[in-house]
């Protein structure tokens, strides 16, 4: 009895060793690669993580078996604890196991249940981008989809819901091929260095902008926003545990953290202080120059925050006025959701990026934009 309590006992702290590894392992240089690692969730991670919980829950009530239940004079006092704490355990184990594969898209992709989101949904993936490989593309007019997580479709479980592909379906294929540049993060002066990378000269070139496209122009002039730090509104001893654990870290996101009034400070700072925006309209004019010396046609979409688009509208004033002034035609995509409850707007809870049906309605009111400046261009021509 003694012998088999004792190999219990070192067997639970060896595998409690290569959990702690399995878990904490980035603390000590040891760590998983694997493609896109830091958005995805590797699922055969995840499984051998589960493999070493089902282990350890078999030598705990092994342990609990002979030291308790075989054991003819088991110690009272522990022997009561062990009965209440080892069930206790084990269905933590278990509901811990069963978060590793719950989903759920979050703004900022911090989350676990986000990472397990993009690695079900995101793929395939066509070099850095949520694309499809293009093969039938000589003859065709091309057209050209910069922007950040909104054109990349953060949240949305398809790509065929963006609103570029909604976009690439009303075009149909036998005249265009549609290229998504869309990553997430991305803000212009990254999304105009990706439309040059890419190489591919377009016929219509379309620009998403999003109010925070202005921060690192901003940054550049000391102004940074004041944004919350996640898990730091928790105790230090417990902070690891909720980043670590899927379970606490679900649990952790469904209630909100930080506020939104922060942010509102520094985006009027931002957009009203001269200096910063007259840098940031020299960025936009990048795509006006690029467009013309490519002879293409530039459209621009506005995503404004969906939870407060009057807010947005003022704070992108400048821009707007910049590109009208310049004639460049654009669709602002907060006035087709005023009419949506905000829990229609968004993709999630935990999410303000545009719902699907948002997506729908602006890919179809893109491709009204583009056809009837298109019936303008030759209605003028022929004049």
């Amino acid at each position: 009895m003694q012998s088999k309590l004792f190999s219990s006992v070192v067997r639970l702290l060896l595998l409690g060793f290569l959990l702690f590894i399995i878990f904490y392992g980035d603390h000590f240089g040891v760590s998983f690669d694997y493609p896109h690692k830091g958005l995805f969730d590797n699922v055969y991670v995840r499984l051998a993580k589960c493999a070493l919980f089902l282990l350890l829950i078999i030598e705990l009530l092994r342990l609990y078996y002979y030291g308790v239940v075989k054991n003819p004079s088991p110690p009272k006092l522990l022997g009561n604890i062990a009965t209440l704490l080892v069930p206790t355990i084990v269905v933590l184990i278990f509901v811990e196991m069963a978060f590793m594969f719950i989903s759920q898209s979050q703004e900022g992709g911090l989350t676990l249940a986000s990472k397990i989101w993009f690695e079900r949904y995101w793929p395939p993936m066509t070099g850095d981008y949520r694309d499809t490989p293009k093969t039938d593309t000589v003859g065709k007019k091309k057209v050209l989809i910069v922007g950040d997580s909104f054109t990349a479709g953060h949240g949305l479980k398809s790509a065929d819901e963006r609103y570029g592909n909604v976009l690439a379906e009303k075009l149909g294929t036998s005249q265009y091929v549609t290229y998504n540049l869309g990553i997430s993060g991305s803000d212009t002066r990254d999304e105009h260095a990706r439309l040059v990378k890419f190489g591919k000269k377009p016929d219509i070139l379309i620009l998403q902008y999003f109010p925070n496209d202005i921060e690192k122009v901003a940054a550049d002039h000391g102004v940074i926003p004041i944004g919350f730090r996640p898990y730091s509104d928790l105790p230090r001893p417990v902070q690891s545990l909720f980043i670590k654990s899927y379970l606490l870290n679900y649990l952790y996101w469904q209630f909100p953290h930080g506020n939104f009034a922060p942010f509102d400070v520094y985006a009027r700072k931002a957009y009203g202080t001269p200096a910063i925006i007259n840098d940031h309209l020299s960025d936009l004019n990048q795509f006006i120059t690029y467009a013309k010396e490519n002879n293409s046609r530039l459209y621009v979409v506005m995503f404004p925050f969906s939870h407060n688009i009057e807010q947005t509208a003022e704070y992108v004033k400048p821009v707007v006025n910049f590109f009208q002034s310049n004639k460049v035609p654009m669709l602002d995509a907060g006035k087709l959701m005023l009419d949506l409850p905000m829990e229609d707007r968004v993709v999630g809870r935990n999410d303000g990026h545009a719902s699907p049906i948002v997506n729908q309605r602006v890919g179809e009111a893109l491709f009204n934009l583009i056809q009837s400046n298109q019936r303008a261009q030759l209605t003028f021509s022929t004049n």
